[in-house]
């Protein structure tokens, strides 16, 4: 059984996409970010950064956080959405630690500026929106050329990628669609809506968000049958 501690947020939503898409038993536990949950002691034991994602697999007895070591770690173990061929997995690799080393950070400080900031500076704005439009660039590109971003086999690159610039799209987050003129990227908007409609991923994306009868969300997550 895999434990996962988790907010609403694109960084918590890569595991639990990932998890429906392994058919793995595992739970779902809210961390409350408004209420300060993360900051508390027996979190803090689990992900001393007091950041979400994290998971316990009681099968090993092991807490592990960072979501890019969560998805690495349980896509190893199950042997599943990591290739296995040395050239492939490089290749995966170069574009799954690319969407972790930006994209948060990135898209993130975009929708702080753009929509959070109590004061609205065009500087940080722009600056961010610059580089989000740049990496929605690169993404075009590589996507032009290929299914997903490593090739013809859909991985963790994609979830982990998905899960921040494929919501941008498909959510219209920060209602920033006009701003970042995002239908210009048309091969990401295509990679977008492929991913969106695979039945892990609209199980997946449903995890931990506020319940609504658009999309029939659910808070926490205890038995396959809660998203039935």
């Amino acid at each position: 059984m895999i434990h996962l501690f988790t907010a609403s947020t694109p960084n918590g939503h890569k595991i639990s996409c990932l998890l429906e898409a392994l058919e793995m038993p595992y739970e779902v536990h809210s961390v409350n970010l408004g209420d300060g949950d993360q900051h508390k002691p027996d979190f803090l034991k689990i992900s001393p950064n007091g950041r979400i994602p994290a998971i316990v697999d009681t099968d090993n007895n092991l807490s592990i956080f960072e979501s890019g070591a969560i998805m690495l770690y349980l896509a190893e173990k199950f042997g599943e959405f990591i290739p296995t061929d040395q050239s492939k997995k490089a290749e995966c690799m170069s574009w799954f630690f690319w969407g972790m080393g930006s994209s948060p950070y990135l898209g993130g400080g975009f929708g702080h500026f753009y929509a959070y900031a109590p004061e609205k500076f065009e500087y940080p704005i722009n600056r961010f929106a610059m580089e989000v439009k740049r990496q929605l660039d690169v993404l075009d590109k590589n996507l032009s050329k290929r299914q997903y971003l490593s090739g013809d086999e859909f991985n963790i690159a994609d979830i982990a990628v998905h899960s921040w610039y494929g919501t941008l799209i498909l959510r219209n987050a920060y209602n920033s669609a006009e701003f970042l003129d995002l239908a210009s990227y048309k091969n990401v908007v295509r990679w977008a809506e492929e991913i969106a409609e695979r039945p892990a991923y609209k199980r997946g994306s449903r995890v931990n968000r506020a319940p609504s009868p658009e999309d029939n969300a659910i808070v926490e997550r205890h038995d396959a049958s809660d998203l039935d």
